[in-house]
């Protein structure tokens, strides 16, 4: 078996387990999988990797990555998302991003669309730094963002930004199943160089009229108009008509899903409005909040933390590289123990001072000293 090679099947992967268990009795206190790492990482069983086969860069600040992934590896449903280890500078940092790629694709390869967040640092390294032949620690694809087995009549996407991913996914995977419906997309960016998979978007809906493709450049006609170019029910009634008789797929910045979250609210939809974030929803800080010095008792170290950073962020920024996965608030990675002091959950706004409690670092903030079990 070789980089290029289709995935394991299933039988291959139970016969390499069952050879593995014997094996494990002579390579203690390792495993057969450690020792088989130095020959290829992607056969590896103690952990998930990929490769990176090819780079495609898709605008100035965005790329897409193709990964082949290991031996562990199950396959997506379209608009799923995966978590990425990528190190940096020594440490090693976990980002979650949605697969681009259809299911159906026959290589063994699956794809992340990456786009450069202002003051990221992680997504920069990604866009810039990865090359083919690196390897990454990945975990399995998770997510409910995703099309159901029984097929909308006609779906409506409304995305902005790198929210196309996910809608992308579930385009390709339908036209490859050759089961595209009456399907409408709405986009949103500031300029035609700005769109993501702009090529490509262009082909499909040259070649499957069914897809009526809707781009809304924000900034195309100079910076007093950008105002009216942003999502509204006018603009939608106008793009989409029968926008209240589909099944509306959302994904991008808060102020778009909010906007789309109260639209449908308001017309009684809400059980037809399916919408993936990339950051959690935040609640407005207090006007009297007030952060503090954060004591990470394990690692000895004391820092700084404002009342609206991230302790996770706050424990990155000292040096530290505590364990985090989604950095949302969904998959419990980071969780940790609050052992004195506040933290305020900056979803909800509570206040959080209870000694022994199970805090969320990655969407809790300083609300005075405090002290993690980190």
């Amino acid at each position: 078996m070789n980089d290029t090679a289709r995935p394991a099947t299933r039988p291959q992967r139970s016969l390499f387990s069952a050879i593995s268990r014997i094996t494990d009795l002579f390579a203690y206190p390792l495993r057969t999988s450690h020792y088989v790492e130095l020959v290829n990482p992607l056969w590896t069983t103690h952990l998930l990797q990929a490769r990176v086969m090819k780079v495609w860069d898709e605008t100035k600040d965005s790329r897409t990555i193709t990964l082949k992934p290991g031996l562990n590896w199950r396959g997506h449903r379209a608009g799923q998302h995966v978590r990425v280890g990528i190190p940096v500078g020594g440490m090693h940092y976990t980002r979650t991003y949605t697969i681009s790629s259809e299911p159906e694709r026959s290589d063994g390869c699956f794809t992340i669309t990456v786009k450069v967040v202002e003051g990221g640092r992680i997504s920069r390294h990604i866009v810039r730094n990865l090359k083919p032949g690196d390897y990454l620690p990945i975990g399995l694809p998770q997510g409910d963002f995703y099309l159901p087995d029984a097929q909308p009549v006609k779906p409506l996407f409304i995305t902005a930004g790198s929210g196309i991913t996910p809608a992308m996914c579930m385009v390709r995977s339908l036209i490859a199943q050759e089961r595209l419906p009456d399907t409408v997309h709405i986009h949103y960016a500031p300029h035609e160089f700005d769109l993501i998979f702009g090529k490509e978007i262009g082909e499909l809906a040259r070649a499957h009229p069914r897809y009526g493709f809707q781009p809304v450049f924000t900034r195309a006609l100079g910076e007093e108009q950008r105002e009216k170019r942003h999502f509204s029910e006018a603009q939608l009634n106008q793009l989409c008509p029968d926008w209240r008789e589909r099944e509306c797929y959302a994904c991008g910045p808060q102020g778009l899903l909010t906007a789309i979250e109260a639209l449908w609210d308001g017309a009684g939809l809400s059980r037809r409005l399916h919408v993936e974030r990339f950051r959690a929803t935040v609640a407005e800080v207090p006007a009297d909040a007030v952060g503090g010095v954060v004591a990470f008792a394990k690692s000895g170290v004391k820092a700084e933390g404002d009342r609206a950073t991230s302790l996770l962020r706050v424990a990155e920024d000292a040096g530290l590289n505590p364990a985090h996965g989604c950095r949302m608030g969904i998959c419990h990675a980071c969780d940790t123990t609050l052992l004195s002091g506040c933290v305020r959950d900056m979803r909800t706004g509570q206040v959080i001072n209870e000694a022994g409690s199970l805090v969320q670092p990655c969407i809790c903030a300083a609300a005075g000293d405090c002290e993690l079990d980190l």
